[in-house]
């Protein structure tokens, strides 16, 4: 599914026009994206949480040359996948 086929699910299911559902939609991301970029954790429940996780500094090897490097330590965005959120995509055995 990509960003137009969420926009008309979203339309469909809130009753409200597409280009309402795409505005609320970027809205949201953008705002998810600057509290991240910004060192805050979102959660939202049932859902997931999206926050920012530091990567350390690392030596790796360029896999063209097989040379060594070094890598630098950085930000990362990482989500974790809330309880319901996996129960759905992976219901458990009864």
């Amino acid at each position: 599914m990509n960003k137009g086929e969420l926009v008309d699910a979203i339309a469909d299911k809130a009753s409200v026009t597409k280009k309402q559902a795409d505005a609320v939609l970027t809205a949201a991301l953008e705002t998810i994206i600057e509290a991240v970029s910004s060192g805050d954790k979102v959660t939202l429940v049932g859902f997931g949480s999206f926050e920012p996780r530091e990567r350390k500094a690392r030596e790796g090897r360029n896999p063209k040359t097989g040379d060594k490097m070094d890598i630098p330590a950085t930000k990362v965005p990482a989500f974790s996948a809330g309880k319901l959120f996996r129960e759905k995509v992976s219901p458990g055995k009864d």
